[in-house]
């Protein structure tokens, strides 16, 4: 079974989402086109160096976000293969 190093905080969220989503739908969750985009454009802005203090909050935002769709991810792996 997949683990991810999280804060127990958010467990009870992520046990729900879990129990109550569609595994499938689960799985295959992306980001919309235009957040990809926008994301990407953070990145490399992150990588030049020339984030603006909203922009490297907004880019905290979209790393807080993909470590819950972690935890989910491996929660639905976990129910999965027992």
């Amino acid at each position: 079974m997949s683990t991810v190093d999280h804060p127990p905080v958010y467990d009870d969220l992520v046990n729900l989402l879990a129990r109550s989503a569609p595994p499938d739908d689960l799985m295959s969750f992306q980001l919309s086109s235009a957040k990809q985009l926008r994301l990407d454009d953070l990145l490399d802005r992150n990588r030049a160096g020339t984030l603006t203090p909203a922009e490297s909050a907004e880019l905290d935002t979209f790393e807080q976000f993909e470590h819950v769709v972690r935890l989910l991810k491996a929660r639905v792996r976990g129910k999965q293969d027992s």
